[in-house]
């Protein structure tokens, strides 16, 4: 036999493996080296290749084509690859994701995480739409790795996420989904978390994450990197404290810019009047019908009205809308679906204002003013991404302009001046506001859309912490409801109360000359004062030591200070002090009807109508009178009703029904003493009967002894009721074998032509039983048989009957021997 010489080897795979993990470990043990050092010149870099990274990472960052970096990735990849925490802030569009992923990936790379280390690295950003930008950025540049990662975001089955999420090394989440899993999902747990980001940092950290993302700092370790990016970064140090951030470096590419926004982009503003924004904005998609624009909105409620009614318009262009309010599957597609377009219009709230990246975008339209500068930073940084150009518009209402234009300079964003142009022979230029009416009355939908968008629009602006810019007293409501088409405006409950508040401040002048007080609001101000000083009177003369008060010298000397004390009141003021009475009233009036009752008790029942028909006093036997539910103790005439002030009369049932209160139960003693259900017995009387153990086991024994009792008789009525069911069985039983006999005996007492209509007859054979399971065994016959088998099974019965005429037994004896002749058959 010939051996094999080496040229005839197979290759060896562990030597393959052996030289990878040897280099891996050089190159490992080659970057730590380097992330120790400082990085002298790290500014002048320009590409990835020089920074102190893997070759996967370089491979990854060469097929997603990310080969130059931008600044704010040339000032923070050299902090964040030497492990320092990072506060991070750039202009939107300047690259900052890839600024906290690569430096997560190589973190994780040079300490060799594994799947069996469990949770490496956690990305938290504020939006779903987001989060996935993010994961397919991660996909993308880590595709030479071999970490596991995972998108854990709200909307998706909960259930497939538990049973993948703890073989996870990475996790780009929102809060929100993270938490969840954090308090239900076994198994899943951040102790060994290397890495924590936080994207769009100062969105998270606001008042509408903070408990949640105190909660979920709470889970994970103090030993680690922080990085907070967002192109408006938070210097708080209570946030900074409470995410446990040690020694950050601050990096602020653009602080020292003369502009807070892009260079590439145009930024324009025009004032538009609330009534003609709608016209303004179709206008504006039918002359520009090649471009792709986001258009925002404040809610999500109008976002979807003007979709709506703007597709139902055909402007000629795609439409598309995003907001909270969908599912994330729609989410998904419309965001896929959006940036695929060359040419679209997408209305969006500020869900989409943050950390998107949406291909070619020409256009962002502000159709409602921002909260403040940075969400307005957020928004138009959508377009003129990177080294690309863009351009925004920003429509302010005449209230908001001087506000907002001043908010924006102190931010250093430029915003241009842009003037209105009206041309009524523009036939192009037309108002829509004819066509909304239309859809409104054609479609009821539509026009619930509409109310809910103008609720959703005045809340926004009423709900707003900056007063300066948005005042809702400011707005033409009926003007604003008759551009969305509606036939009115909805009456709002918390616009009202900030006019109200608005005319008590100051303006309460102006409002009593403009609305004029009705006859009838004066007198309900009169008796409201009126019994407002019966009751200080009242209270005065008790403090005086005086006991009795008559209610008549009250009103004398009340009635010279009515004048004096009343104060003029506003319609408006009045108008929010009345309830809505309308809703439910009808109901409330049938089901609780006091007239109907008081006719009944004074009676109005049918004892009353015997009466003079006035409810029948004469004829009663029980009367009560009632002064608004309180008895007339002390007239001397029963007829004589207490007297009621004008206010209660004038009040509805329903709030009448309301004041009132819930009824309780009382229980009458031996002597027709009323006392509550439970009451409580004082203290000394209970300490004097003995020791509370003593009383408490005597009454425990006296109880004991009653249940007992009361079990002895439920078991005796137990038995007997299962005795009868025994016995209606065996009697079921022996009918149905058929236990009767050929000739049935019927003895009549006296005639027997009678004993069909009313004689006195006795039964014989087992006819004792109940006629109940008679007529019982009858219908189960009845239904196996036919009806001639029971005709004629019937006259078969009649000829056997054999009647027997006896004298009716009038002593026991006789008794007797009649149940012994039945018994012998005769």
């Amino acid at each position: 036999m010939h051996k094999k010489g080496p040229q005839h080897r197979k290759p060896n795979n562990t030597d393959d493996r052996k030289n990878k993990r040897l280099t891996e470990k050089q190159e490992i043990d080659d970057l730590e080296k380097r992330c120790k050092l400082p990085m002298v010149g790290s500014d002048s870099w320009e590409r990835f290749e020089e920074l102190p990274i893997s070759r996967k990472t370089i491979s990854g960052l060469k097929r997603a084509n990310f080969i130059k970096m931008t600044d704010i990735q040339r000032k923070a990849l050299p902090l964040g690859l030497c492990g320092r925490d990072i506060l991070g802030a750039a202009k939107t569009g300047s690259g900052k994701t890839l600024g906290f992923l690569v430096p997560m990936l190589e973190n994780l790379y040079r300490k060799k995480w594994g799947p069996q280390d469990g949770l490496g690295a956690l990305v938290i950003s504020p939006t779903r739409e987001l989060a996935v930008q993010i994961f397919e950025v991660l996909r993308k540049i880590g595709r030479e790795h071999s970490f596991s990662a995972g998108l854990v975001i709200g909307g998706k089955d909960w259930k497939i996420e538990r049973e993948l999420i703890t073989r996870m090394n990475i996790l780009v989440c929102t809060p929100g989904r993270l938490l969840q899993h954090m308090d239900q999902s076994a198994g899943f747990d951040c102790d060994q978390l290397q890495v924590l980001v936080l994207d769009e940092a100062d969105r998270i950290l606001d008042m509408g994450f903070k408990k949640t993302i105190n909660a979920i700092v709470e889970n994970l370790p103090k030993q680690r990197q922080t990085m907070l990016f967002s192109a408006t970064q938070t210097k708080s140090v209570k946030d900074l404290a409470r995410l446990s951030l040690k020694e950050p470096e601050y990096v602020a590419v653009h602080e020292k810019a003369e502009h807070a926004t892009p260079q590439g982009l145009s930024q324009y503003y025009m004032t538009v009047p609330l009534d003609q924004k709608l016209d303004v904005m179709f206008n504006f998609i039918k002359t520009h019908l090649t471009a792709k624009a986001i258009v925002f909105l404040s809610s999500c409620k109008q976002v979807r009205f003007v979709f709506e009614t703007f597709c139902k318009l055909h402007p000629g262009v795609p439409l598309l809308h995003l907001h909270g309010k969908q599912k994330q599957q729609k989410r998904a597609e419309t965001y896929a679906k959006f940036a695929a377009q060359k040419a679209a219009y997408l209305f969006c709230t500020d869900i989409a204002a943050r950390g998107l990246d949406f291909a070619a975008v020409s256009w962002v339209i502000q159709l409602d003013c921002p909260e403040d500068a940075e969400t307005y930073i957020h928004r138009v940084g959508r377009t003129a991404r990177y080294e690309s150009s863009g351009q925004a518009m920003l429509m302010l209402l005449p209230s908001e302009e001087a506000g907002m234009v001043q908010a924006l300079e102190k931010a250093k964003v430029p915003v241009q001046e842009v003037k209105l142009k009206q041309d009524p022979k523009d036939a192009a230029k037309a108002p829509i506001q004819k066509q909304l009416q239309r859809l409104c009355f054609n479609d009821p939908e539509i026009k619930y859309l509409g109310q809910k968008a103008f609720i959703s629009y005045m809340r926004s602006v009423y709900l707003q912490k900056d007063k300066t810019i948005f005042d809702v007293a400011a707005l033409p409501a009926e003007a604003f409801a008759s551009s969305l088409g509606l036939p009115g405006a909805p009456k709002i409950k918390f616009i009202a109360k900030s006019n109200a508040k608005n005319a008590m401040r100051g303006n309460q002048k102006q409002a009593e000359d403009e609305f004029a007080p009705s006859d009838e609001e004066d007198e309900q101000d009169e008796e409201e004062e009126e019994e407002k000083s019966k009751v200080q009177a009242l209270d005065k003369k008790k403090k005086k030591g005086k006991k009795e008060v008559v209610p008549e010298a009250v009103e004398e000397t009340t009635e010279t200070d009515k004048t004096e004390k009343k104060k003029p009141k506003t319609k408006i003021d009045k108008m929010f002090q009345r309830k809505n009475q309308s809703v439910l009233a009808e109901h409330y009036t049938r089901l609780v009807d006091r007239e109907e009752d008081g006719d009944l008790l004074n009676g109005g029942g049918v004892e009353g109508r015997r009466g003079s028909g006035e409810g029948g006093d004469d004829d009663d036997i029980f009367t009560l009178k009632r002064a608004d539910h309180e008895l007339a103790e002390d007239s001397e005439d029963e007829g004589e009703e207490m007297p009621t002030s004008k206010r209660k009369q004038k009040m509805s049932k329903l709030e009448q029904t309301r004041n009132k209160g819930q009824g309780h139960k009382l229980v009458f003693d031996e002597e027709g003493g009323a006392h509550e259900l439970y009451e409580l017995e004082e203290e000394a009387d209970f300490l004097a009967k003995g020791d509370a153990k003593e009383q408490q086991r005597a009454f425990l024994a006296k109880e004991q002894q009653i249940m007992a009792r009361e079990d002895v008789t439920d078991r005796a009525i137990s038995k007997e009721k299962l005795r009868e069911k025994k016995l209606q069985r065996k009697m079921r039983d022996r009918e149905m074998e058929g236990g009767h006999s050929d000739e049935e005996t019927v003895v009549t007492f006296g005639n027997p032509d009678d004993s069909e209509d009313g004689g006195h007859s006795a039964p014989s054979g087992d006819e004792d039983h109940s006629m109940d399971e008679a007529e019982s065994g009858d219908e189960e016959s009845s239904k196996k048989r036919g009806w001639w088998q029971d005709k004629a099974d019937a006259q078969e019965a009649k000829k056997k009957r054999k009647v027997v005429e006896v004298d009716e037994p009038q002593t026991l004896a006789e008794q007797e021997e009649l149940a012994l002749r039945l018994l012998n058959g005769m």
